[in-house]
């Protein structure tokens, strides 16, 4: 068995070989996932859009997230698991904060957490990490900040933006955060925060200058028919396959050729034969 891999581990590897992670939002997603010796699991709030049928992922709360956490980390995977932080839950105060942090490590078993946001996250990402627990940040594209951002945007294009993201990604690597997700920024962008930050930079819309990439579990499968945004690759389609594969059940059934003998239990001969006789006798009665 591989070793378990941790924050510190993820951090060293920063200028290493590339690291990858993968959403895990059950168990049969995270043992898939694990087998195929992905670095992180990230069980994201995006299952409220990918898995809830939610329009966004400002729905999800800790009790939805701490249930598909729990979910991945019973299948005790070497990947790093980590956890996102719900809209609100880290919002609110410093000491929400932290007891949200610790119920997600607590009850959900996380081996780190992340949440979206800058400088102004700073008091709340110390008080986490006084807590001994393990911060991600996550810049750019923050998907709980939506309506303040108008949309799903590419974010950092302007200077300005461009310089307060970069100053967002050194506050937070300096705060002791052990890697940063970079969304939907230009590739240019991501290159120079990458060189900048002495912590590992992990991509998802941000080119391929960072030291790793993020990728949603189903849409790198195809297991949907939504589209999908500019940044993923599909690696598989198998939606098409389980449509196809439920039609030739369904097939199978209707002509009766499903289930077949070796997939059917019988009865011992003698037990039937007493069932029955004991039948007619009641109709006899």
């Amino acid at each position: 068995m591989s070793e378990k891999i941790t924050a510190p581990a993820i951090l060293a590897r920063k200028n290493g070989q590339k690291l990858t992670m993968v959403t895990a939002y059950d168990a049969t997603s995270a043992q898939i996932a694990d087998s195929a010796a992905v670095d992180m699991l990230l069980v994201g709030d995006s299952l409220g859009m990918v898995v809830l049928g939610y329009e966004d992922t400002l729905a999800v709360t800790v009790d939805i997230i701490l249930h598909h956490a729990s979910a991945v980390t019973r299948t005790n995977p070497n990947a790093l698991v980590v956890v996102d932080m719900p809209w609100l839950s880290y919002h609110v105060s410093v000491e929400e904060s932290v007891c949200n942090a610790g119920r997600l490590v607590r009850e959900g078993k996380a081996g780190a957490v992340k949440l979206e946001g800058g400088r102004k996250r700073l008091p709340v990402v110390r008080a986490i990490l006084d807590a001994e627990i393990p911060v991600m940040g996550h810049l750019g594209l923050t998907p709980q900040s939506v309506h303040a951002m108008g949309g799903y945007k590419v974010q950092g294009k302007s200077i300005q933006a461009a310089r307060d993201l970069i100053a967002d990604a050194r506050a937070l690597a300096q705060a002791g955060v052990f890697a940063i997700v970079l969304e939907g920024i230009p590739d240019s962008l991501a290159q120079i925060v990458t060189q900048e930050v002495a912590v590992p930079t992990i991509g998802i819309g941000a080119g391929p200058h960072c030291d790793g990439q993020v990728l949603v579990f189903h849409d790198l499968l195809g297991l949907h028919k939504q589209p999908v945004a500019k940044f993923v690759r599909k690696y598989a389609n198998l939606a098409d396959t389980a449509i196809e594969a439920i039609q030739r059940y369904s097939a199978d059934v209707r002509e009766g050729s499903f289930p077949a003998e070796k997939e059917t239990y019988h009865m011992e001969k003698s037990v039937l034969e007493a069932l029955l006789k004991e039948r007619e006798q009641n109709i006899e009665d």
